[in-house]
């Protein structure tokens, strides 16, 4: 039946909108290595939210496989690395938690729209959001013995996430559009959710 063929697509998208703590961490809080890092950022739904959404949107809005899939990924995970590491330096910025829940609200209407930019300015804008995706998990590391391990898991798992999003956005891109941009508006929402709660 044609529906097993978006069973996976399903599964992923359903999970998109989960009502998870931010930056709960797997283990309360305390990270060590690289296992720990890895799942830091499946814990926290607004971070796992925002990096599956750059990657549907970049599969949706692709014009050829290589290289459009890869700017706004690129450009999310290298500028999420850049934060992280200013986090960790204890570098601090204003309205990190706003700035997040907007990174969901953009993304997610990115996702509805399907609106496609030109490569350096799709990478430039998801790298802004990710410098406070990564300032947020930088701080939460600082004087962690094995920051730098954690920190290659969490952009390991980074990396995998964006993954998913473009798997799951290519294989829908000639059918069932419909389907990630009901998983966009969910982003959305949840960023205009968590907007609204740090008001």
């Amino acid at each position: 039946m044609r529906f097993y063929r978006f069973a996976p697509a399903l599964a992923l998208l359903a999970a998109l909108p989960l009502v998870a703590s931010a930056h709960t961490g797997v283990d309360g809080g305390h990270h060590h290595g690289f296992v720990a890092g890895f799942f830091h950022p499946l814990t926290g739904a607004d971070h796992l939210a925002a990096m599956v959404a750059v990657g549907l949107w970049s599969a949706l809005t692709a014009r050829r496989a290589w290289p459009d899939l890869l700017w706004a990924p690129l450009g999310f995970s290298v500028m999420l690395l850049a934060g992280a590491v200013a986090g960790l330096g204890g570098v601090q910025l204003p309205a990190v938690e706003p700035m997040i829940a907007a990174s969901l609200l953009v993304l997610g209407l990115l996702v509805v729209t399907q609106r496609r930019l030109p490569a350096l300015a799709a990478a430039a804008l998801v790298g802004v959001f990710a410098v406070f995706h990564g300032i947020a998990h930088g701080q939460e590391l600082a004087g962690e013995s094995a920051a730098a391990m954690t920190l290659a898991g969490m952009l390991a798992a980074t990396v995998a996430l964006h993954g998913a999003g473009i798997a799951v956005g290519w294989s829908l891109r000639q059918s069932h559009r419909w389907l990630p941009r009901l998983a966009g508006a969910a982003v959305a929402m949840f960023g205009v959710a968590l907007l609204g709660g740090l008001a």
